[in-house]
């Protein structure tokens, strides 16, 4: 335990410059609190950090790692415990990072499934039953939303309130586990958000400490988030694991990538204009979008470093008629009106900022004097956003803060579909400026 909390200490101290991409100030925070670090408690064989995610249409993954390289790549599920009408066959992957070695990461997709449904599954024919509750087809549908999660005391304060409440889909704006190389803080996170990430799919996207990279002796980014948490980019059409987008009920959801190429010859943003080209607002009235680095920001933590990313992709989710972007990276709660171009734009996308899950790093405490007129809500404080969509025309979204001994309401609002406002198609414009 002496040598783990060692090889921490010089990976946080040392390598974190290289991992976070960004030379910023020292800014206020408040003292981190102790990681959480969660052991492996069941055999070699035995099924470890399940969790699933969506798939495509009526499908879900399964992943889970085994210690045994020859558990099989096999999920068994039914609709009653211990009974299994269903089995699957998926593939395994491995890696290697400096002296560590993975587990086998095990990736099997099952389906049709029924929606709204519970399913109960047993992974590698071996260990424990898990189950999970398949997402509704119609309205209403419900999202918990948080971003920066890591896994400290905090974090379990964040995930024993998100519990406390049930939803449909959790989705992860970047910045997983904070491993930054030290690659057995991956397998504790993974055990850490199993109870709930083996219940209900966990759609992630990645942040700046999912890079990974490490001067002179790992060149190969993300290769620990790749291979450990795949989601549906291929059912998306996307030809890579960090954009892709998925559909819910009459939610399309677009989870793209801060730290690859978006600039108009990039694949991702050729990638991104198709897929919002097909989208039939009849069908599916609401468009989020979630991404790492905001684009709108009036905090003093990472100021303008989703500026470039805004200036490049910003016109598609526009033109889109994007409903709400949801962001992490900076480490507390801000919500913004309907924004384009940094100017009020009634068809503009609602921009929140939701990184405040729980990381080792702290709050960023120290927003920009005085505020915005853009900016609506703004603090510093953990916590979870959820945003349920009643029907094809209203959506309440609401944060709950949680440092406090309880999970508090502090901020609310009803959203109106954009899809349902004449004169959105074509835009009009305002003039409150940024």
């Amino acid at each position: 335990m002496k040598l783990f909390g060692l090889c921490l200490s010089f990976t946080i101290l040392f390598l974190c410059p290289f991992l976070s991409q960004a030379n910023v100030p020292e800014l206020s925070r408040e003292p981190p609190r102790p990681i959480v670090f969660v052991p492996h408690g069941r055999t070699k064989s035995d099924p470890q950090q399940v969790h699933i995610s969506l798939a495509g249409k009526d499908h879900m993954r399964v992943t889970y790692i085994t210690e045994d390289k020859k558990v099989e790549s096999v999920v068994e599920y039914g609709k009653q415990p211990g009974k299994y009408d269903g089995k699957a066959t998926g593939e395994s992957t491995s890696y290697k990072y400096f002296f560590y070695s993975s587990g086998k990461i095990h990736h099997v997709k099952i389906g049709p499934l029924q929606s709204n449904t519970n399913y109960y599954y047993r992974c590698g024919c071996n260990g424990p039953e898990f189950s999970f509750k398949t997402p509704p087809s119609t309205f209403p549908v419900e999202f918990a939303i948080v971003g920066d999660l890591g896994q400290t005391e905090w974090t379990a304060a964040t995930l024993s309130q998100i519990k406390s409440q049930d939803y449909d889909v959790f989705l992860l704006p970047g910045d997983l586990s904070y491993a930054d190389t030290h690659q057995p803080l991956w397998d504790s996170f993974g055990r850490l958000v199993e109870p709930l990430a083996s219940q209900r799919p966990w759609m992630v996207t990645e942040g700046n400490h999912e890079i990974e990279f490490f001067p002179i002796i790992e060149h190969t980014t993300f290769k620990s988030y790749n291979a450990r948490w795949l989601m549906p980019h291929t059912e998306s059409l996307s030809d890579s694991n960090l954009y892709y987008s998925f559909d819910v009920a009459g939610v399309h959801t677009v989870m793209l990538g801060s730290y690859t190429d978006f600039d108009s010859d990039s694949d991702q943003y050729h990638w991104l204009q198709a897929d919002l080209a097909k989208v039939d607002r009849k069908m599916t009235p609401w468009i989020v979008v979630l991404v790492h680095a905001p684009w709108y920001n009036t905090n003093e933590a990472h100021e303008g470093e989703g500026e470039s990313m805004r200036e490049a992709m910003e016109s598609l989710l526009f033109s889109a008629r994007v409903d709400v972007v949801f962001a992490g990276h900076v480490h507390a709660y801000e919500r913004f009106k309907r924004v384009y171009n940094n100017k009020a734009d009634p068809c503009g996308p609602i921009y929140i900022t939701i990184g405040d899950g729980g990381n080792r790093e702290g709050l960023a405490s120290s927003f920009k004097k005085p505020s915005s007129p853009l900016s609506v809500f703004r603090k510093s404080s953990f916590g979870h956003g959820r945003l349920k969509v009643m029907d094809g025309k209203k959506a309440h979204w609401s944060w709950h803060r949680n440092n406090d001994s309880n999970s508090l309401l502090a901020d609310e609002v009803w959203l109106e579909s954009l899809s349902t406002l004449p004169s959105c198609w074509p835009s009009s414009h305002s003039n409150d400026e940024l």
